[in-house]
Order: C-alpha cells, then sequence, then structure tokens
C-alpha cells in the first residue's frame, strides 16, 4: 500500500502565496505554476550517486527538473520517475539539455550506492542526491518539502512527504512548479519553453 500523500505543507503553502500569472510572454506559457519574481535556486549541498559533490552551477546551460523521494516508495516515485525518463524521451534532441535530479528524503537508507543502483532502471542520466540527515533537511526546508515517517505492519516503514517538481532553468534560476500526477506532455512542454527562452 501505498504510504505518501500528496499535500502541500504549511511551508510550501506559504511558498505558493509568492506564484502569480507571470508577465512574461514565455513565463506565462508554461503549464506549471511560475514563482514571479523568479530568483536563483537554493543550492543542494549533497553529493551525488556517483559520491561526487553536486553544484548546480555545473549545469548552466541546462534546465534541471528536482524531484523528491525515495527509494522504497512502492508506487508513486517509480512513477514519477518513469514519467520523467517518457518526458526526457519526447524531448529527443533538445532531452541532452534536461538533467533531472532525484533528492531523497530517505537519507538513513538511501546512499550513494542504492541510489547509483536504482536510478538507472528509469534513466541512465538521471542523478540521485543524498546526504546526512541535517544536510537533506536544510534542501528540503529549503525547498519546502516535508517528510514523515509511516510505520508498516511489517516493522518498517514508509514516507509521507510532498511532491511536486521544481524547474531550474539554464542560468540557474528557479522558475517554476509543477504539482504530482501531470502528464510527461506537460513537463517536456514546460522544459522546452525554459531551453528556447534561454536561447
Amino acid at each position: 500500500m501505498n504510504m505518501m500523500i500528496k499535500r502541500a505543507p504549511s511551508l510550501l503553502l506559504s511558498l505558493f502565496l509568492s506564484l502569480q500569472l507571470a508577465s512574461s510572454a514565455h513565463a506565462a506559457d508554461l503549464k506549471s505554476g511560475v514563482f514571479e519574481p523568479p530568483r536563483p535556486a537554493p543550492e543542494l549541498a549533497l553529493v551525488t550517486s556517483s559520491g561526487k559533490p553536486f553544484r548546480l552551477a555545473d549545469y548552466r546551460g541546462k534546465v534541471v527538473i528536482l524531484e523528491f523521494g525515495y527509494t522504497h516508495c512502492p508506487a508513486i516515485c517509480p512513477t514519477l520517475l518513469a514519467t520523467l525518463a517518457q518526458a526526457r524521451a519526447l524531448m529527443k534532441s533538445q532531452a541532452a539539455r534536461v538533467q533531472v535530479v532525484f533528492v531523497t528524503v530517505d537519507p538513513a537508507r538511501d546512499d550513494n550506492a542504492r541510489l547509483a543502483a536504482w536510478l538507472p532502471h528509469f534513466d541512465p542520466a538521471f542523478v540521485g542526491l543524498t546526504g546526512n540527515g541535517q544536510q537533506v533537511g536544510a534542501v528540503m526546508k529549503a525547498f519546502g518539502i516535508t517528510a514523515t515517517r509511516v510505520p508498516m505492519a511489517n516493522g518498517g516503514y514508509g514516507i509521507d512527504h510532498s511532491s511536486y517538481l521544481y524547474f531550474i532553468d539554464p542560468k540557474g534560476i528557479l522558475r517554476a512548479l509543477m504539482p504530482f500526477g501531470r502528464p510527461a506532455a506537460d513537463i517536456a512542454h514546460d522544459a522546452r519553453v525554459l531551453l528556447e527562452e534561454g536561447a
């Protein structure tokens, strides 16, 4: 049974208060909610699934799409990762300029080795991020993500967490927020808009 409940926590609700209709023509074409005004994306002081420090600056020129989740998720996180892989496939030659970054909300179980083994099942280009509890907690706070352990009958636990896609444009600016459940075509559409805007 999926223990994840998609909801907007109070911190994220305050973030939503700053989401308004965009004034520029390009931003108005986005299917996501937009950050107005746009602002630099918070840094993610975590390590990648390959064990290297992650820096957003290394991805300038690409659209970065952030997803928060965990590898033991029974359904929703894998579904969203599969949808992101479909979105990249829809983008064809532009896919090389879109980087999906999966940030764990379960650092106790999701070390870089586990992320490195799990993510390629969806797309070998996906990057996973992890760290210690304090580091992951700081990133989650910066993006308004909450996560709560939910005990399971087998003695383990699931995680009830908020789930959104964050779009960071090629200049490293946090531009848009898309809720869970949108189709691959919408994700690809917004990534294209941000790539074409920066061309």
